[in-house]
């Protein structure tokens, strides 16, 4: 039994894993390998509502929830953690844009984003920035009935895949910080954009790369929340996507833990099952302890969204806990398997597209930092 999951909740999961597992898991190794995001499976998961399920109705979705999201997320990112990357930035980028962007342009975007025909990338990141999110040198300048965007965002998953963005720019002075910033949805096929591809160690079929405007003109109405408060107001997003991202690793550690106690059972050395020996089953034990209870967090985070409650310090558990958490017990499943986990395979692949967790989407001591704060108060852990 799970507190947080009813009968209602298990269904859908059976119904995403089924999907996972047929129609996803069959082609993990070769997107890793070609770096080409099957836009047919997309359409396929916007098709079987596993896309954004959480937004209204009105938007595309089906109003089920953050955990309805969470429990569809799990069950992709058992399969392909790098084709979850589409889960993902579905439910971060929708909420944004349903909360703040005018419903004549929230809508038509988001029924083609629940349906699997349009992929929508977070812009932040600066080369200059990093974790100093509110840092940012993309100008944006207001001439007439448009926004004029110069600059450079990098590090951006599925930059040069995405049909629109959501853009974090300058608006103000820099000394202004984050009260300066605004945030802009902004098609990529809009005159003065160019985009590249990074050569990334992990999650190769989404990818990541960099986005260059050069006088790229945006209609004013395009702008997402208030001028210069963007930031801010859009910010708070990232709690939802912190406690997916924990479920979408943790999904992989999972997955990993349930391969490879199956293998110890079965394999044998000096007479026995290689689980027979305490170096063996004692670390696969302590990492299934922990794992169950990362997830309980995770879980938890969500529950809190759902019913409006503040859930940003679980949030930042999630984010740094679960990628450190996941990429040790994928590493010790590969130890495991011996020279077969270290061949290229499932165990391999699922190490590298998980590390890349512990970098972006916020660093572990920033979300420590945020944790800090939610405890001793802002004024005693200063920025």
């Amino acid at each position: 039994m799970n507190p947080y999951i009813d009968e209602d909740l298990a269904a859908l999961a059976e119904h995403a894993q089924r999907f996972a597992q047929g129609r996803v898991a069959p082609g993990f190794l070769e997107r890793d390998q070609t770096r080409v995001l099957d836009r047919d499976l997309m359409r396929e998961m916007g098709e079987m509502g596993f896309i954004a399920p959480e937004l209204p109705e009105a938007f595309g979705g089906q109003g089920l929830g953050c955990l309805a999201a969470g429990v569809i997320h799990e069950a992709i990112a058992a399969a392909d953690l790098s084709l979850s990357y589409i889960n993902l930035l579905a439910s971060l980028n929708g909420q944004i844009l349903a909360q703040y962007a005018r419903p004549e342009l929230a809508r038509p975007w988001l029924e083609r984003l629940t349906q699997g025909r349009a992929l929508l990338a977070i812009a932040l990141t600066e080369p200059r920035g990093g974790s100093d999110a509110a840092n940012l040198r993309l100008k944006m300048e207001r001439v007439g009935d448009h926004y004029v965007l110069n600059g450079e965002k990098t590090s951006i998953s599925a930059a040069d895949q995405a049909d629109a963005a959501v853009v974090f720019a300058r608006s103000g002075r820099v000394e202004d910080g984050a009260r300066g910033v605004s945030a802009l949805l902004v098609p990529m096929d809009l005159p003065g954009i160019t985009r590249n591809r990074f050569d990334c160690h992990g999650q190769r079929a989404i990818g990541r790369g960099s986005i260059f405007f050069d006088n790229v003109r945006v209609p004013v109405d395009h702008r997402l929340g208030d001028e210069g408060k963007g930031f801010v107001q859009v910010m708070q997003g990232f709690d939802f996507s912190r406690a997916l991202i924990g479920l979408q690793v943790l999904a992989v550690a999972r997955a990993s833990l349930e391969e490879t106690w199956t293998y110890v059972a079965q394999r044998e050395a000096f007479g026995k099952p290689l689980a027979a020996f305490q170096g063996v089953s004692h670390p696969l034990a302590e990492y299934a302890t922990q794992v169950e209870a990362a997830r309980l967090l995770c879980l938890q985070t969500l529950w809190l969204k759902d019913r409006g409650l503040p859930h940003t310090a679980e949030a930042a558990m999630c984010k740094w806990w679960a990628p450190k958490l996941a990429y040790d017990v994928v590493h010790q499943c590969l130890l495991s398997f011996g020279h077969g986990g270290y061949d290229r395979g499932p165990m391999e692949q699922r190490l590298r597209d998980i590390l890349g967790f512990q970098i972006g989407d916020g660093t572990a001591q920033i979300m420590k930092t945020i944790i800090a704060r939610a405890n001793a108060g802002r004024g005693a852990v200063p920025a």
